[in-house]
């Protein structure tokens, strides 16, 4: 008989799987993907400050070198695709100023999709004027879309939008210059950017905010709460000021209305965690659960009622995680390189939740949601199989008890289910996919395929309709598994994730995956 282990059938399928073709960021072998996939990645998942692999200089010179590799359609569709439906917040105003030189005609069709509200406009501003998208002023197009903009925006929006600086909103008028559509709008403008106005013509909420700074009135104004708070109030007005906040405001908030004493009457704890655990007011805020953990974490000293609402919260924002067929496993990434922090280095505003934070929320929200056809097994330069948990906790609960450290092998979680001889319907690893433990000793590209898609092909062979699925967190233009009938490579956070996630699972997404759902956008 031949030799075995020369001329087995498993070994001649390996053998057969593409081979990698790019080094990732650390160092290890890896797939490229194509230009329309890697700026779909980034513009899901970057957040233009320093991560653990690259700088926020490296990612804006990719993402403007891959928009002009892709057509400027697909550019638009992006760009929606990361506001609308993933709801970032630089990257598709980055996009929408690239696209601002390439096609007007499709600026102008997506401007309003993605130009949502004033941190928007100021973003989008902000990035035309610094000159990074090819140009330093705004054009005769985006001059008249903004003026449009200001014109529609109702009296309270215009105020909520005035909010931040560097652009500030007067900044924007002056380079605007919309022309006001009545004498109301008129005086408005002229507040705004401090010029000579009839204040007879101003809003009522701009006159009774007026009449509140100079000490004529003591009733506390309906404006955003932003406005009040160099102003010296004490603990009856922060109340009055709770009480007028928004869903994520609140949320942000937690400690400084503590720190104002609302938290000492019992009726605005009972208010507040109402609001918070609200399901309508949740779903309606698009709230990522990393957003909700950071609150969690940072709210150590309010109120435990506030607290469990922040966990029923969270329950309710991972209510759309999929309920999916068969045998599923969650591979987390809990190496060294997911300590990063989620949103890049920003200085003091550097937040604390990690991509590591990010990934235990996934896995430990799919598993809350499947919790008798599910298993996490967390990875680094091994598999964890000590990690246990109880799919009964809760989401916060759960990511609590991940490991963390390591390197990264993101063949190694698979390499443990072979060897147990585990069969597998669905995989789902939520990780950077900077996997190098597992090319030690393989120098350059081209001599063999990625471990990880050596492995899959060996669970393959125990269940050949098993799928794979690469949901990778942080930004990034490589993968461990190459894009197929059976491979979904995806990026990003949001509910939209899951939903194309359980279209893959079930057989109903289409063989363009991830790329074809966003190019079906309609414009």
């Amino acid at each position: 008989m031949a030799n075995k282990k020369l001329f087995n059938n498993s070994r001649s399928t390996v053998n057969n799987l593409p081979k990698a073709n790019t080094v990732n960021e650390a160092g290890g072998i890896a797939y490229k993907t194509s230009p329309e996939h890697a700026i779909a990645q980034l513009a899901a998942t970057g957040c233009l400050n320093t991560t653990f692999y690259a700088s926020g200089e490296d990612q804006l010179k990719n993402v403007i070198d891959l928009a002009n590799k892709v057509s400027p359609r697909y550019l638009a569709q992006v760009a929606i695709f990361a506001r609308e439906r993933g709801y970032m917040k630089d990257m598709p105003a980055l996009l929408l100023a690239i696209l601002a030189k390439k096609d007007q005609n499709l600026l102008k069709r997506v401007f309003d999709r993605i130009i949502d509200n004033g941190k928007m406009l100021r973003n989008f501003v902000q990035i035309v004027r610094s000159g990074e998208t090819g140009q330093h002023s705004l054009n005769r197009a985006s001059r008249r879309l903004i003026g449009d903009w200001l014109n529609s925006r109702d009296d309270f929006k215009l105020l909520e939008a005035s909010i931040g600086n560097d652009p500030s909103l007067a900044d924007v008028i002056k380079l605007a210059h919309p022309k006001p559509q009545n004498k109301t709008r008129e005086a408005y403008y002229g507040w705004m950017l401090d010029r000579e106005h009839d204040a007879r013509k101003l809003p009522t909420l701009v006159k009774q905010y007026e009449a509140y700074k100079k000490g004529e009135s003591k009733e506390v104004p309906e404006i955003p709460f932003q406005l009040l708070t160099a102003l010296d109030l004490g603990k009856k007005e922060w109340i009055e000021i709770a009480k007028g906040m928004k869903w994520h405001a609140t949320r942000m908030n937690l400690n400084t209305l503590k720190r104002h004493g609302v938290f000492d009457d019992k009726a605005m704890i009972r208010m507040v965690a109402d609001r918070l655990s609200d399901a309508e007011n949740v779903r309606k805020a698009k709230v990522f659960p990393y957003q909700l953990f950071v609150a969690y974490q940072n709210a150590q000293d309010v109120p435990m009622e506030i607290r469990e609402a922040l966990q029923d919260a969270m329950e309710i924002a991972t209510e759309n995680i999929p309920e999916i067929d068969g045998q599923v496993y969650v591979f987390p990434d809990v190496s060294g390189s997911m300590s990063a922090p989620i949103t890049g280095q920003r200085g003091s505003a550097t937040t604390t939740v990690t991509c590591r934070d990010m990934a235990a929320l996934i896995s430990a929200a799919i598993a809350r949601k499947n919790p008798r056809s599910s298993k996490i097994l967390p990875f680094s330069n091994v598999a964890h199989t000590e990690f246990s948990y109880n799919p009964r906790d809760s989401v916060m609960t759960i990511a609590e008890k991940l490991p963390v450290g390591g390197g990264t092998d993101c063949s190694a979680p698979m390499k443990q289910l072979n060897e147990e001889n585990v069969s597998a319907d669905l995989i789902i690893y939520v990780s950077d996919n900077q996997s190098w433990v597992d090319s030690s000793g393989y120098s350059g590209v081209g001599g063999r395929s990625p471990q990880t898609m050596e492995q899959f092909e060996k669970l393959k062979k125990r269940n050949p309709k098993a799928k794979l699925v690469m949901l990778d967190g942080a930004p990034g233009t490589t993968t461990q598994a190459a894009e197929r009938k059976d491979i979904l490579n995806i990026g990003g956070f949001s509910d939209d994730v899951f939903e194309i996630i359980s279209e893959f699972a079930s057989g109903r997404l289409g063989a363009d995956h991830w790329v074809g759902e966003i190019e079906r956008i309609s414009l």
